[in-house]
């Protein structure tokens, strides 16, 4: 599962993220609710922890904005409000659970673990990624299309997921760029090209198309048809 965490106490979140990522999540972190639903809204995310005290937006706004746009993302409330009302305001803002501080992680793990079971369906549909012939396993990190394993590196399958998480979407360089590498101030956006051109040839197997698109000028996307 891939986690948003949006808690503005660096230091609880900085344990949050390690505890998670020992677990084999993956996890981005945002410090503000504004911030946090600007990088909800991209779509990449299974689910979301939210806390309630926010700089700009507070977690029940979050989770507000987040609901309002359907996306299908398991929402999570952390706050140390523990009166009813409060929890009763926090599930009918949007949010599915509710985890009081202080907290177990293992509590916290195997919450987030029943959210992704009911927001997927199932447990065997919350650790795939498919779009046509394509499929990405989150647990392993292996990919395939149709019958054939793809020998794929960590960067080129972060650029897989994210083209895949956002089918027959035209995503700009910039929008690849934050996704796959997170936020690196050092990398250029021509290295997108790049690693779009080394995908591609590890996609072209006999007898499928190139299911990557490219408009000169707007960015990529991938053709679902073709995939």
């Amino acid at each position: 599962m891939r986690i948003l965490l949006i808690e503005d106490d660096k230091r609880l979140s900085a344990l949050i993220q390690k505890t998670l990522l020992a677990e084999g999540f993956q996890v981005d972190a945002a410090y503000t609710g504004d911030e946090g639903v600007e990088i909800a809204l991209r779509g990449a995310h299974d689910a979301a922890i939210v806390d309630w005290m926010l700089p700009g937006r507070d977690g029940p706004a979050v989770c507000q904005a987040i609901w309002a746009a359907r996306l299908p993302m398991g929402l999570l409330m952390l706050t140390a409000r523990s009166q009813v009302e409060d929890r009763v305001a926090g599930l009918y803002s949007g949010a599915d659970d509710y985890l009081t501080k202080p907290f177990s992680f293992d509590e916290l793990i195997a919450r987030l673990h029943a959210l992704g079971r009911r927001v997927s369906g199932s447990a065997a549909i919350l650790f795939e990624l498919r779009v046509g012939n394509l499929v990405l396993d989150t647990r392993t990190h292996t990919a395939r299309r149709g019958n054939h394993p793809l020998e794929l590196t960590k960067t080129e399958w972060n650029l897989l997921e994210c083209l895949m998480r956002h089918p027959d979407q035209m995503l700009s360089r910039q929008f690849l760029l934050d996704y796959v590498w997170s936020y690196e101030t050092d990398v250029q956006p021509s290295m997108v090209d790049v690693y779009i051109s080394y995908l591609r040839a590890k996609l072209r197997l006999p007898g499928m198309k190139d299911p990557i698109q490219t408009r000169r000028g707007f960015g990529y996307s991938l053709d679902v048809a073709h995939a």
